[in-house]
């Protein structure tokens, strides 16, 4: 990986009733966020449709409330055709994303709760939990509209935005969506991000280090830098090849065969 990298914090966090669970053996199970408002359509993905990761035919209902069951899911990013998408344009937390460029890496951020045999343990973290490799071609839909995707084989029809729009016209609200190459890869155990990894690698967007004072626990260190998505290493400024190296070695560390998994 020689791009840069860019960091995305998604999936259920804090302010949701459920979690993502992460088990003894570092393998998870990605719940995205809800949709903001009721949808309807055959094409949208609810919490029911769902499956594992592991084994396409166990669903996820296990780790959802039951209320939420039919609730429209905004799955994004998607691990199948590798997609993301975001309003760039209008919402201030993806701005940055804006700067991204084919061989970028948009890095993937989760909030886990730990699972035993038990069940939930009440105890969290944050995890890198995939990527895209963003693609050489065909790579980015910006400022998309509905006459933009007649082609029904087209990769951008199964992001969120794209079946969100599809359900309320509306909602065709110039957003981007992004590609990923056949280099992407969802992890098959989670790569913890640690307050060892943050001071190593990352950097405000000032380029200052990370502040670990306050009376804040970690967990809200990491998620208060992380809240907008950005650039957090350029290997060809500063010591940025070296953090590059540090972070895809702590990758491979924690998730084992991913380089192999995609090339």
């Amino acid at each position: 990986m020689t791009g840069r990298v860019f960091l995305a914090n998604v999936g259920v966090n804090a302010s949701h009733r459920f979690t993502s669970p992460l088990f003894e053996d570092g393998t998870f199970e990605f719940l995205p966020i809800p949709e903001d408002r009721e949808l309807t359509g055959e094409r949208l993905v609810r919490y029911r449709d769902l499956r594992s990761y592991y084994d396409s035919t166990r669903d996820l209902l296990r780790y959802v409330p039951p209320r939420a069951w039919d609730w429209p899911t905004h799955n994004d990013p998607e691990f199948d055709a590798f997609t993301y998408g975001d309003n760039c344009d209008i919402a201030p937390r993806a701005a940055g994303l804006k700067a991204m460029r084919p061989g970028d890496c948009l890095s993937f951020l989760a909030r886990l709760e730990n699972w035993n045999q038990s069940g939930a343990t009440g105890t969290f973290g944050f995890y890198l939990v995939g990527h895209l490799n963003i693609a050489e071609e065909n790579w980015l839909f910006r400022g998309l509209h509905s006459t933009q995707l007649d082609d029904e084989s087209s990769p951008f029809r199964r992001n969120a935005h794209v079946l969100r729009a599809r359900s309320d016209e509306l909602l065709w609200d110039g957003f981007w969506v992004f590609r990923g190459s056949e280099r992407s890869v969802r992890f098959a155990t989670a790569v913890p991000v640690t307050r060892e990894l943050c001071t190593r690698v990352f950097t405000s967007a000032d380029g200052s280090p990370w502040k670990w004072d306050g009376g804040r626990t970690d967990l809200q260190v990491i998620g208060s830098y992380t809240r907008s998505c950005r650039m957090v290493i350029d290997p060809e400024a500063g010591n940025g090849d070296v953090r590059a190296a540090l972070l895809w070695e702590w990758v491979e560390r924690y998730s084992t065969g991913w380089l192999v998994k995609s090339a």
